[in-house]
Formats: structure tokens, sequence, C-alpha cells
């Protein structure tokens, strides 16, 4: 018999029926793993964006909420004031509604009094301020 040589066996290329040749597993990982990194690394970008968005909003909350407790502080007090305020005037009117509290009115306010009285008013002018005219500094005429 008759021997033949032996030679190492290469793998096949494998063509599909387009033609074209298959790619190695090799081949397939390393695109699979180029694909899957872009992947991961466009998802890192979209959570590093949310992160900072989420920051921001928190920050902007944060300042609102000091502005708006600071305003209801000033609203507060507004609203206590005008309570005092209406009370002060609720007696006020229960005080003049009586014919002494308008007789006080009549005598401080309004300079008059009641039938078996005299009224006197002495005025005190203030100093009146002299008024003098500022000698007018300008160039002397000779003559």
């Amino acid at each position: 018999m008759v021997r033949f040589r032996q030679t190492e066996k290469k793998p096949k290329k494998v063509v599909n029926k387009e033609g074209k040749k298959e790619k190695s597993a090799a081949a397939k990982r390393a695109e699979k793993n180029t694909s899957s990194g872009f992947y991961y690394s466009f998802l890192t970008i979209i959570l590093l964006l949310c992160l900072i968005q989420i920051t921001v909003s928190a920050v902007l909350n944060v300042s609102k909420i000091i502005s708006y407790k600071a305003k209801i502080i000033q609203i507060t007090k507004t609203r206590d004031a005008a309570l005092a305020l209406n009370d002060q005037l609720k007696d006020n009117i229960n005080n003049f509604s009586n014919v002494t509290g308008l007789e006080a009115i009549a005598r401080n306010n309004l300079k008059m009094s009641s039938e078996d009285e005299v009224l006197v008013i002495i005025n005190t002018n203030k100093e009146e301020e002299k008024t003098e005219k500022p000698k007018k500094i300008g160039f002397i005429k000779y003559d």
C-alpha cells in the first residue's frame, strides 16, 4: 500500500450560501464584548445624567422650601399685627359709641366745649425761622 503524506489538519473555512465566511468564535466574542461595552457605557451616561438632574432638583426644592418658610413667617406676623389692630379698633368703637367717648373726641380733636363751659385755646408759635436772603456774590462794578 501506498502511504499518503499525512498533513496537519487545518480547520475548514465554512462558507455560507451567500458566499460569506463565518466568523470564528473569538471574533464573535470580541464583537459581543464591544457591543455590550457600548451598551454599558451608554447606560452609565444616562445614569449620571439622571443623578445630576435629581441633585439639581433637590437643591432647588430646598431653596424653595426656605423661601416659602420665610414668606409664611412674614405673612403670620402681618396677620397677627392685623388682628391686633382689629381688636384695638373694636375697642375704640365700643369706647366711642357712648357719650363720654364722643365728648372726649369733641374736646380734644374738634376743640369744642359743652354749654356751660368756656373753651380757651392758647397757641404757642414755634420760633419763627428767620429767613434771610443770602447775599449775592458776583463781580463788583467800578465806575
